[in-house]
């Protein structure tokens, strides 16, 4: 019942760690404010004080305005037990319980890419983003992003534009957009995606708030880009998260000389993959997007002028890459590289043994 859920979200200094905790010892919301003190007590980390502040919730008409709310303004409120709950979300450890969301969550949005970056970019790491987040939506693959000024922005439009999906994760209440000005932005998200809070309507955009929310944008994710980051960015919070939940983590490189490329020269240092386009992406994450073009992605699907050539070098019968090298005159490591991209493409499929055909 989401009342009790809605309740269980708003006992102070119990954390999605903790409430995962309570959530595996009495199974649902409901059931942890049934409990008696002596079976709370039982469940590890919980101790007194949280366990007293469960006993003694008394917050139950913020929780009706909540409620009431949502309905008002179309908000949906999903619980990790509804089917609805993001697949890939689920398998992170401190996951938000609950999510307020406008907008829809399609099951093909567990084939999403991150890409984050400063509130102030240049004019080289705005240009960079709409390409690549662009490239990836046209791909098929849905941009998350947090809706900030800056390179979340233009992910955001990038991705609209191209007629793809996009995911915005706030750091305050669903119906506060932030920062205000994108309130446009917002409406064209809901129409093309969906919009994504853990945080009761009405929560103002608190500093704190932003750090939290990062997990969860790393955590819709395949993996996260990242653009133009100083050492001290926030877009690094989301990397580490990244890595964390064992997500990939791509770095676009910048001048040497600007400070606002140290963070993701570091990144890159780390073994972060440096990426010059969305192809390096889908590349790298090639093993998890086996299958995923649709035929109607088919129809429209696009192709450069080497990859066209490959083509005409296939038929419906297996060819071994070797050969289709000597025909093609392509040398083995570009072509491997336009194969699979091809086959991302939903061009073409490969066989045992590196041979190839037109799908």
């Amino acid at each position: 019942m989401l009342y009790y859920w809605i309740a269980l979200s708003l006992i102070d200094d119990i954390g999605p760690r903790t409430i995962r905790a309570l959530l595996d010892s009495f199974g649902d919301a409901e059931s942890i404010f049934r409990a008696d003190l002596k079976a709370l007590l039982k469940v590890d980390g919980i101790g007194e004080k949280r366990a007293r502040a469960i006993k003694g919730f008394d917050r139950w008409e913020e929780v009706d305005q909540i409620l009431g709310s949502a309905e008002s303004k179309e908000i949906e409120i999903i619980t990790e037990c509804d089917e609805r709950y993001p697949l890939l979300l689920k398998n992170i450890p401190d996951r938000p319980f609950l999510l307020y969301t406008m907008g829809d969550i399609q099951p093909e949005d567990r084939f999403s890419v991150a890409v984050v970056g400063p509130r102030k970019p240049t004019e080289y790491g705005i240009r960079v983003a709409d390409m690549i987040a662009g490239e990836l939506a046209k791909a098929g693959i849905t941009i998350v992003s947090g809706m900030a000024r800056g390179i979340d922005t233009v992910a955001h439009k990038a991705a609209i534009v191209s007629g793809g999906r996009t995911i915005a994760v706030l750091g305050s209440g669903i119906d506060v957009p932030y920062p205000p000005e994108n309130t446009g932005l917002m409406k064209r998200i809901i129409r093309s995606g969906c919009v994504v809070s853990e945080f009761p309507p009405g929560t103002k955009p608190l500093r704190g708030n932003f750090p939290v929310r990062n997990r969860i944008i790393s955590g819709l994710s395949l993996g996260v880009v990242v653009i133009e980051a100083t050492d001290d960015s926030g877009a690094l919070i989301t990397a580490n998260y990244a890595l964390e939940q064992n997500r990939e983590v791509f770095s676009v490189p910048g001048m040497i000389t600007s400070s606002r490329s140290s963070g993701t020269h570091r990144l890159i240092k780390r073994g972060a993959l440096l990426v010059e386009s969305a192809q390096d992406v889908l590349r790298e994450l090639a093993p998890q997007l086996k299958g995923f073009i649709r035929e109607d992605r088919k129809k429209r699907v696009s192709l450069s002028e080497e990859e066209q050539d490959v083509v005409r070098h296939l038929s419906r019968e297996p060819l071994h890459v070797d050969e289709l090298t000597r025909e093609s005159k392509i040398p083995l490591n570009r072509i491997l590289s336009i194969l699979t991209t091809l086959e991302l493409k939903g061009v073409v499929r490969q066989a045992e043994g590196k041979r190839f055909y037109l799908s």
